[in-house]
């Protein structure tokens, strides 16, 4: 691979890529990302998913275009988080695009006290 100078004549650091983990067996995924979530919503801070993903270096799961989502609907389905509002993306990918932010509710405050 060629590695192109910078005017001053430099060499520039390689970029390193951050790929994570992923989980093929969906159930095998849920049970790893699903405390994680839960420790976050009991905190009662606004969070968005990558936030919770990011922090904790969670994997990626069998289909992450349709599983990230449908985790934070089961999430909110439960009762353990609801919609706070919307914010930019911090995800490297997404040029800071419109992401829905949750918050915690008192049922995932005693989730995690249990």
């Amino acid at each position: 691979m060629t590695v192109q100078p910078a005017l001053d004549g430099s060499i520039p650091n390689a970029a390193v890529s951050k790929v994570r983990r992923r989980v093929d067996d969906y159930e095998t995924w849920i049970t790893e990302v699903w405390p994680e979530f839960i420790a976050v919503a009991a905190t009662g801070r606004t969070f968005t998913c990558y936030e919770v993903v990011d922090l904790h270096k969670l994997p990626d799961p069998p289909n992450p275009q349709a599983h990230w989502g449908r985790l934070m609907t089961l999430l909110r389905d439960e009762g353990y988080i609801r919609t706070a509002g919307w914010a930019c993306s911090d995800r490297p990918t997404t040029h800071h695009s419109g992401v829905r932010t949750w918050r915690g509710t008192a049922a995932a405050r005693r989730e995690a006290a249990a």
